[in-house]
């Protein structure tokens, strides 16, 4: 059950992709009167500190420990989430070390999601249940989307725009080699390209070249 409150939690979005924030933001729509949206743009000043941020690590895994450990340390954000489908458990103790105070999943429909920022709020500390095979909440968003692709594939295909090899990205994602080259050869059909090169630039033009800078405002309480 909801706990009552006299506002609605102050909420930042944090990605480096504008995709994947504006569809959270439009997923987080119908309960303003308990969520609002007060960061979204993070190529813009921080305009006040906030009581989450909510931190998609859509096509980072543990290569975001720097992000993660600027959004904890900013006097910005009383307190940080980490919002993703990448539970293997290192990743879940590898973000807790960390300092987080949620760790939820992009398999929550919007109301549970709002209910587990709730209690985040109120100074629980958070691990979402995930269970094998679950599709992602209705209402994301992400790159590649549109054009066919899986929330999975669209992950793959940014890190291999970002220049990671196979086998960085198994190391990262904790999925196996095989399991790798399987995803990349769906998504290779999907958009059209034989090479790695026709990839990146694939992606290039379809939004997966990420914009890295946008946590340097976090930095300093800036």
């Amino acid at each position: 059950m909801r706990a009552p409150e006299t506002e609605p939690i102050r909420l930042a979005l944090l990605d480096d992709y504008d995709v994947v924030l504006k569809g959270l933001a439009r997923m987080l729509e119908p309960y303003q009167d308990r969520v609002v949206v007060t960061e979204i743009d993070a190529n813009k000043p921080l305009v006040d500190i906030v009581d989450i941020a909510l931190y998609d690590s859509f096509a980072q895994g543990e290569a975001d420990a720097e992000q993660i450990d600027v959004l904890v340390a900013s006097p910005r954000a009383r307190r940080v989430v980490v919002y993703t489908w990448s539970f293997h458990p290192k990743l879940v103790a590898f973000a807790q070390e960390r300092g987080v105070d949620g760790y939820l999943s992009k398999t929550l429909p919007a109301h549970q999601l709002v209910e587990a920022l709730e209690a985040v709020h109120a100074g629980r500390r958070v691990v979402s249940d995930q269970s094998r095979g679950a599709h992602v909440g209705p209402g994301l968003d992400w790159p590649g989307r549109h054009e066919g692709l899986t929330d999975r594939e669209s992950e793959i295909l940014a890190l291999i725009t970002q220049g990671r090899s196979n086998a960085e990205i198994a190391a990262l994602t904790y999925l196996s080699p095989n399991t790798i080259k399987s995803y990349v050869r769906s998504l290779y059909r999907k958009i059209g390209a034989d090479s790695r090169t026709k990839a990146v630039l694939w992606g290039i033009r379809h939004g997966f070249s990420p914009d890295h800078h946008r946590i340097e405002l976090w930095r300093d309480g800036r």
